[in-house]
């Protein structure tokens, strides 16, 4: 019995040390984000224009994607509208990318984590004005929408998506992943399921584009980019029949997309890891053609073009289309009250 008291001692103060230094919180290190866009307009707004007039036919514009204010029709700025070889030459960098993120260990990955969620709190004003100006919604909504739900999503991840994510690569490391019995007319065999990443994966977070999407995609669907070792390219656009709503999020997108190459940066990730493809038709056709996924949210009739030409190369496809969330109305409701729900759930 003396000989178990000194292990039983040991073994509490380890516990005890443990914990404590649970207790200890970690250092996260502060990033700078050029957000001078964002914050005096930059120097794209020298036009000035406060009438948006969009082009149509021989007119129309295809060169670049021009961003307003939806609310007050400001010129906000323009981003490049991508050929078919710039995007090919995206995709090509994020897959030499993804050769030395596969190789990342969770601790860089938790830290980047940690850096994203410190930089929205911090620069919460920031990011919900930026939203405000490109999507119409109220500061109000844009904290509930942008920095609440974000922050949530971010502190779950650290807490528990990494910690599945981790135990599978590590047993995948083991050859011990999820062993499944190969039945009875089998028995002489054995199974498993291993896990791989798919690679490029295209993302159309939203046709309004806001913080709040631009990080769920990346940070929760199939742990993209954090667990499973995904690399995303993140893009704005919404084809040949953009409104001039979902033309907006490009100013919003690529800022926050911003944060999250500067967060990367951080925990030394390699460059050219996440990427922001603007354009229109002819710049989703070729991302479509060129990436290992696509997860699109947006307009049923978008969503069909990308179900067929994913279809010839045998991509997976994800979509979240609209119209799958109907708002119904009866006879003997208040309608000015509901009409004010209404509006409000459209930002919301």
């Amino acid at each position: 019995m003396a000989f178990w008291w000194p292990l039983l001692v040991l073994g509490f103060a380890f516990a005890i040390c443990r914990f404590l230094l649970m207790l200890i919180p970690p250092n996260v290190p502060s990033i700078d984000v050029d957000a001078s866009d964002v914050l005096d307009d930059g120097n794209q707004t020298k036009e000035n224009s406060y009438i948006y007039i969009p082009r149509r036919g021989k007119a129309a514009q295809t060169d670049r994607v021009q961003c307003y204010e939806p609310a007050t029709m400001k010129y906000l700025g323009f981003f490049p509208a991508l050929t078919s070889d710039e995007v090919k030459e995206h995709v090509a960098q994020a897959r030499k990318a993804q050769k030395t993120w596969a190789n990342s260990s969770f601790k860089q990955r938790r830290q980047f984590l940690r850096i994203l969620l410190k930089y929205i709190i911090e620069h919460q004003e920031l990011i919900c004005e930026t939203s405000s100006r490109d999507t119409g919604k109220t500061m109000v909504d844009a904290s509930l929408g942008e920095i609440m739900t974000t922050c949530e999503k971010i502190t779950w991840l650290l807490a528990e998506g990494l910690l599945e994510g981790q135990c599978c690569i590590r047993n995948q490391k083991w050859n011990f992943i999820l062993s499944e019995s190969s039945g009875r007319a089998m028995l002489h065999k054995k199974s498993k399921v291993e896990f791989h990443p798919l690679g490029v994966i295209g993302i159309h977070p939203c046709n309004a584009d806001t913080i709040h999407f631009s990080m769920k995609e990346i940070l929760m669907d199939a742990y993209s980019l954090i667990v499973l070792y995904y690399i995303s390219i993140l893009n704005t656009l919404e084809g040949d029949r953009c409104t001039n709503h979902e033309k907006h999020a490009s100013w919003s997108g690529c800022f926050y997309v911003r944060i999250i190459q500067a967060a990367l940066a951080a925990v030394g990730a390699p460059d050219n890891l996440v990427h922001v493809i603007t354009g229109f038709a002819e710049t989703g056709e070729a991302l479509v053609s060129s990436v290992d996924k696509i997860i699109f949210v947006g307009s049923p009739g978008v969503g069909k073009m990308i179900m067929r030409n994913a279809a010839e190369t045998l991509i997976p496809v994800t979509l979240e289309l609209g119209g799958k969330d109907a708002f119904i109305v009866c006879e003997d409701v208040d309608v000015p009250h509901v009409a004010q729900i209404a509006v409000r759930g459209v930002l919301q």
